[in-house]
């Protein structure tokens, strides 16, 4: 079991130093996950989304995070990855230059990593402690008010959740039709119509979808959603859902003359914080070394 975790981790770092270059070296770890998620050719998007749920707590889980996690924390180890706060991740001058026909996780980061932990340990130092505190926790702390935000959306009512569309939306400068708005039972194939005007005052008409699923989008949907938009002549669409997309469905909105863009669950949360809309932000403090080093 042990060999097979590592043989994970090991794939994921170098799944992680791509994920990096294709989003330009300076990102944060929904960043990578996402990436990953969705180009990814050895993990799949479905162990990416995989959860489980905690035996001693109760609690749900994505055991992909936790892999995620220490394959960051290697590549830290290892001066790949560079970070001040850990959040911020950008890569380093040798994870820039590294040549991905050569790299192996196993040869030249494995071995280095395995003599800092021994070292770690002979000072009595947890690296577990170490990554749960700084790594994980972090983000549980982000994924708690996340999920419950979806979880509120999922039991809305259909006019609760109408509103809370018509809010998001407007938030985001779509004025939108009231003729062919946001409903709750869709209009001719669409869940809304709406108008965006740019800087230079030039106004695009945009088609909505909102599905509230369980499941993930297929392609599809997709498809169906792009026909509908020929109705109504919409010159680009938005598609919005609580849920996630399949990577077909995500190929599905690259495809064509007019793209579609997507915005799943996570994205959803990332727009009412933008907005601060109907939460509170909340502040916090992490303690830095100076508190925690006992000499």
């Amino acid at each position: 079991m042990a060999s097979q975790q590592i043989k994970i981790e090991n794939i994921t770092m170098n799944e992680v130093l791509k994920a990096m270059h294709r989003l330009g070296g300076q990102v944060t770890r929904k960043d990578i996950r996402q990436d990953i998620r969705d180009n990814s050719d050895v993990i799949s998007d479905n162990e990416v989304d995989k959860v489980r749920v905690s035996k001693k707590t109760g609690n749900k889980y994505r055991p992909f995070n936790w892999t995620l996690n220490f394959a960051i924390k290697y590549l830290i180890m290892t001066d790949y990855i560079e970070t001040e706060d850990n959040r911020e991740l950008e890569l380093s001058k040798k994870g820039r230059n590294i040549n991905f026909l050569e790299f192996d996780a196993a040869r030249y980061v494995r071995p280095i990593v395995e003599k800092q932990l021994v070292e770690e340990k002979e000072n009595k130092i947890s690296v577990i402690e170490e990554v749960e505190s700084e790594q994980v926790e972090p983000d549980a702390r982000e994924e708690s008010w996340r999920e419950q935000l979806l979880n509120a959306l999922i039991k809305m009512n259909p006019k609760k959740f109408e509103l809370f569309c018509r809010g998001l939306l407007k938030k985001m400068d779509i004025d939108v039709d009231d003729v062919i708005g946001v409903k709750f039972v869709a209009d001719g194939g669409l869940d809304g119509f709406g108008y965006v005007r740019s800087d230079d005052y030039r106004t695009t008409r945009v088609a909505l979808q909102v599905k509230r699923w369980q499941s993930k989008v297929s392609a599809p949907e997709i498809d169906k959603f792009r026909g509908a938009m020929d109705k109504f002549n919409a010159e680009f669409g938005i598609f919005i859902t609580n849920s996630d997309f399949t990577r077909e469905a995500v190929e599905t909105a690259r495809q064509g003359t007019r793209i579609i863009t997507l915005i799943n669950g996570d994205q959803i949360c990332d727009l009412v914080a933008k907005y601060n809309y109907y939460v509170e932000p909340v502040t916090t403090y992490r303690l830095k070394e100076f508190y925690l080093d006992k000499d």
